[in-house]
């Protein structure tokens, strides 16, 4: 039985501003109308012997994961939750140790939740190669095809053929290269020797324990624990904070793959991108006769070679080449195609700043719906909120701010200390501070509000949770 282990922990910070902390690149629909998580999922389908998904992110995106699967119509074998990042060797011991206690024979497909598959069929082609390999004890690591130098991956290379199967279908592994310079990727490519390292991997969960036994034998107990000790909270399960945060901080390459004698490569040519940067978003794109990829609300004038991306407002460019522009409503980024990989850097300054532009977007999703902020300053501050249909807020009071709503959608059930009332559109109520209250949508549609608070301090942490159907009570 094939247990696909999708990861979908990062951040994306080099895609800011559209990705971002709470709201990262795999969860964004940045090539059609499904996230990159929901295509990651959708490419099992036709998989001989696979199973239902086990599922790898953490707390903040629980809710996320959780609400993609339901719009897809999906059970997934496991949410688990990893209390700290601690990169893929541990996240894939805690899903070996889960698959490994279902079924004794489980075959482990981990693959990262945010990487681009043009052609799904060679996929799923490379995926039956490297399961054969798998079930006979191998670790397979899926190897792509480079079409150009890229700096900006590792590489494997290629060892002798293995002719057990599919004869020049996989390869021993000769060795792992950290990401090279120019002249040395170019060297790469030419000899047709090397493959980027994709970092998707097959092989049977026993024997990954196995090899983790060997070679990082602490990773292994510590992961051990953490399963031993997760906790059920609704449909997740809750790794132990104290266990999983002791694992050292490592990759499988570097646990395993490195080390083990039973590393191979299963060549993949798929149309493969890992959406590292906005340069790479630029090369997948459709581009236009001035080498545009344009999305949105976008008015150009002799623009060239340039990414030009707008979500609300109209964006006007002129003069520009090989440039990426991308607007949001709370921020807006302008550099150069040669330096998108120095995005990361700016999003290191928001962070020494303290300021939330690094981890949310105006629009903030919550599990019940979400909020975006209208305006804000001192004393007061605007939200437009809209609640999901038969979802409900927690019952809760703050200390310092008052609350006014205003019903613009659908209906609104109002608990107010000990009185319950509906709104309907144009109606409204008032809030006063120390109130116990709750929304909920009882309607067949969402629910849309304008919320103004008022007090000495409007900041999301004044609040106080009675009752929840998501687990955050206080």
């Amino acid at each position: 039985m094939i247990v696909p282990v999708i990861l979908s922990g990062g951040s994306g910070s080099r895609l800011w501003p559209l990705s971002r902390e709470a709201y990262p690149k795999q969860f964004l629909p940045l090539l059609g109308d499904t996230s990159l998580f929901q295509a990651t999922v959708q490419r099992l389908e036709g998989i001989n012997g696979c199973d239902s998904p086990l599922l790898v992110c953490n707390d903040l995106h629980r809710f996320l994961v959780a609400e993609q699967m339901r719009q897809l119509g999906i059970e997934p074998m496991a949410i688990m939750l990893e209390p700290v990042g601690r990169n893929t060797a541990p996240a894939v011991a805690c899903a070996a140790i889960h698959a490994a206690a279902r079924s004794e024979d489980a075959l482990l497909l981990v693959l990262p939740a945010d990487h681009v598959i043009r052609d799904v069929a060679a996929f799923q082609s490379a995926v039956a190669i490297a399961s054969k390999y798998a079930e006979t004890g191998q670790l397979v690591t899926f190897g792509i095809v480079a079409d150009r130098p890229e700096t900006g991956f590792g590489y494997i290379r290629r060892g002798k053929g293995i002719k057990a199967f599919d004869k020049g279908k996989c390869f021993q592994v000769a060795r792992f290269v950290e990401k090279p310079d120019a002249e040395t990727a170019r060297r790469y490519v030419d000899s047709g020797e090397y493959y980027w390292n994709s970092g998707m991997f097959m092989f049977r969960a026993d024997i990954y324990l196995q090899e983790l036994e060997q070679y990082a034998p602490a990773i292994l107990a510590a992961c051990r624990e953490a399963c031993r000790n997760a906790a059920s909270d609704l449909d997740f399960l809750r790794l132990a904070e104290g266990a999983f945060a002791a694992c050292s901080s490592d990759s499988i390459d570097y646990a395993v793959m490195e080390k083990t004698g039973h590393a191979v490569v299963v060549p993949l040519d798929a149309g493969w991108s890992d959406l590292g940067s906005w340069s790479a978003l630029y090369d997948i794109g459709e581009a236009d006769d001035s080498g545009n990829v344009v999305s949105g609300d976008v008015v150009q004038i002799d623009a060239h070679n340039s990414y030009l991306h707008s979500e609300g407002r109209l964006l006007a460019v002129v003069g520009i080449r090989d440039h990426v522009v991308v607007e949001t409503a709370d921020a807006v980024l302008v550099a150069h195609k040669d330096r998108v990989q120095d995005v990361k850097l700016i999003v290191d300054q928001l962070k020494e700043q303290g300021r939330s532009e690094r981890v949310f977007h105006s629009r903030v999703c919550r599990p019940w719906g979400s909020y975006q902020d209208v305006d804000l300053s001192d004393r007061f501050r605007v939200k437009r909120i809209t609640v999901n249909p038969g979802a409900s807020l927690s019952l809760q009071l703050h200390h310092k701010r008052a609350e006014h709503w205003v019903v613009v959608k659908g209906t609104a059930r109002i608990t107010h200390n000990d009185d319950v009332m509906n709104l309907n559109e144009d109606e409204s109520t008032y809030i006063p501070i120390g109130t116990k209250h709750r929304l909920e949508n009882p309607g067949d549609i969402p629910l849309e509000i304008i919320e103004v608070q008022t007090g000495s301090y409007l900041g999301e942490d004044d609040i106080v949770r009675f009752e929840d159907d998501y687990g955050r009570t206080n």
